[in-house]
């Protein structure tokens, strides 16, 4: 990977995979940014969210142009396949080429925002770009809620022109995007002994293709909390729940479920059969998006099951919270307006909690869909707690930091980009609240499976992303406002 271009760009990534760097786990990378940037003789400072700010003065000639910041985030989504021995708190990241793409083995690649991330820090460590009054702006803990950014205070930075590096598909600018909210439901459930001679299966699904809840999400692939409330209630012979979970991240889209129930020996042959067939129909059913998935039927230890009231609310619970594509755009062909992720699923001894994040173009649409969760939960004797909710990005047909984008990109490559509006979230929403004078844009190299252990990053797409990264700084004019 040092050997890829630009190396300057790869090879501070490839540092990056290194270090450990889950959300709220960035303690290690930014103590190494903290000291790369003193070696490099790089003003850098941190707020009390924990987020960076590194500074450069502009280069000779370039004083008068306007200040621009790069801005990125330090975290990355820990996700693994099943067999996949991996502690992201300790472990590196195991990158590696493959093809036209570099990626990870078993894990998420954290290109995710890592690729940004190390283009700022190497605008800032070249020293033959013709740039302004430079900040680079480094965020912590955006993957888990947006924290660091809902964290910068007014007057931290002087820049006017802010640069995202958190989009994923090169060849577009994103000029807007969705705004969010956690919607966290927790219904009590009481617990009884097991018949006595009664036996327990483990049913496990595995092998989704999973992904972003917000860039996949309209791409309607299985989701695995809901294919194994579907295979439960298929069931038609008398069984218990013991347990179940599934999923991992609230923005990751479901790869796997499990759940343990207990039923007679004499049922067992025939439960078997009934989830065999209930899985057969829901291959059918994703055939064209998921391929991959896998039911196995074990034999485990018994426990304590849910009442019959119990497990009737649980499964009534589960099947009722909608997931995936609520409504589309009416104004902005092809993109999804709102949508919810049914993303984690734990049932406790006492509680069945359930993690659901939704995102939405409006808030308008946002605070309907989240008051659809708190019937829900209502209805269920469930208490639903609405958390983290953060605005989303407003396109501004006349940003002129977007027109210079454009230009830059139809000089460089002798095409159109496209402008998008993006229904996953990024940071620059929340921004807006103390800087609302800022000019914004967002742009970034080709990443394939975000949030997945299949997450790819095109090494073409990421030299184009750095021409035209350095091609716009330059560009930047001095009456540039």
């Amino acid at each position: 990977m040092d050997q890829l271009q630009p190396k300057l760009l790869w090879g501070i990534f490839s540092r990056l995979c290194s270090i450990p760097r889950p959300s709220k786990h960035e303690e290690a990378v930014l103590l190494w940014i903290q000291q790369w940037a003193q070696q490099q003789g790089i003003h850098c400072e941190q707020d009390q969210a924990g987020n960076l700010k590194l500074s450069k003065s502009p280069r000779p000639g370039c004083e008068g142009k306007p200040g621009i910041i790069l801005q990125g985030h330090v975290d990355m989504v820990p996700q693994k396949h099943q067999e996949t021995q991996h502690d992201f708190t300790r472990d590196p990241i195991n990158a590696f080429v493959d093809g036209e793409w570099v990626t990870a083995e078993g894990t998420t690649l954290g290109a995710d925002n890592g690729i940004g991330v190390a283009s700022a820090l190497a605008i800032l460590a070249s020293g033959d770009i013709h740039h302004g009054p430079l900040e680079v702006l480094l965020t912590v803990d955006e993957e888990a809620g947006m924290n660091g950014a809902f964290g910068v205070q007014p007057g931290w930075l002087e820049g006017s022109l802010l640069i995202n590096t958190d989009s994923e598909q090169e060849g577009e600018i994103c000029m807007g995007c969705a705004g969010g909210v956690d919607a966290l439901l927790s219904l009590p459930v009481e617990r009884e002994p097991y018949a006595s001679g009664h036996v327990a299966l483990k049913v496990s699904i595995s092998g989704l293709r999973g992904g972003h809840s917000g860039v996949d999400i309209h791409l309607e692939r299985a989701n695995a909390n809901k294919i194994m409330v579907q295979l439960l209630a298929s069931l038609t012979v008398p069984w218990q729940l013991v347990h179940v979970r599934g999923g991992s991240l609230r923005n990751a889209l479901p790869r796997d479920a499990e759940a343990v129930i207990v039923l007679s020996p004499d049922d067992q042959v025939a439960a078997i059969e009934q989830l065999q067939a209930a899985m057969a129909q829901q291959d059918t059913q994703y055939e064209a998006v998921d391929t991959q998935m896998i039911l196995s039927i074990d034999s485990t230890s018994a426990a304590p099951v849910l009442t019959a009231a119990g497990q009737q609310r649980v499964l009534d619970l589960l099947q009722s919270l909608p997931h995936g594509v609520y409504r589309m755009s009416q104004t902005v062909a092809g993109v999804p307006e709102t949508s919810s992720n049914l993303g984690v699923v734990t049932l406790s001894d006492d509680y069945l909690d359930i993690q659901c994040l939704i995102r939405s173009l409006t808030n308008n649409g946002r605070d309907e869909l989240a008051r659809v969760h708190q019937a829900i939960a209502r209805l269920s004797g469930a208490r639903c707690q609405l958390d983290g909710a953060y605005p989303g990005w407003t396109p501004d047909p006349n940003s002129s930091l977007m027109a210079l984008v454009k230009t830059c990109y139809q000089n460089r490559f002798q095409a159109d980009p496209k402008v998008v509006v993006m229904h996953a979230g990024l940071e620059c929403g929340l921004f807006k609240r103390h800087y609302p004078d800022w000019d914004m844009v967002s742009f970034g190299p080709t990443i394939r499976f975000p949030h997945s252990p299949d997450e790819k990053v095109n090494i073409a797409s990421v030299q184009r992303y750095w021409e035209l990264l350095v091609n716009v700084i330059e560009s930047i004019p001095a009456n540039q406002v």
